[in-house]
């Protein structure tokens, strides 16, 4: 249970950080940013496990991995809208 907490706080400063990162930030609120990390951390984990094994990593690397797929996410989302906002 408390992994999962944890999970989804890292989520949301992921999420944060890569909304400051991508200039998106003024659009989104604190849920948007949570559901974006997480989301991110699972497409970020999907892409890492392509390349290397990271199973067994640390919250530092967790909490990379998130923001590496919340920024790959928001570029793709801005991509397919085309606009500059989320």
């Amino acid at each position: 249970m408390w992994a999962f907490i944890v999970y989804i706080i890292i989520g949301g400063i992921a999420g944060w950080v890569a909304s400051k990162i991508m200039k998106t930030d003024a659009q989104m609120g604190i849920i948007l940013n949570i559901v974006v990390g997480v989301i991110g951390g699972l497409l970020g984990g999907w892409v890492l496990r392509l390349f290397t094994d990271v199973d067994g990593s640390g919250l530092w690397a967790t909490f990379f991995i998130c923001l590496l797929g919340a920024v790959i996410l928001l570029f793709l989302v801005k991509l397919v809208t085309g606009r500059s906002r989320v």
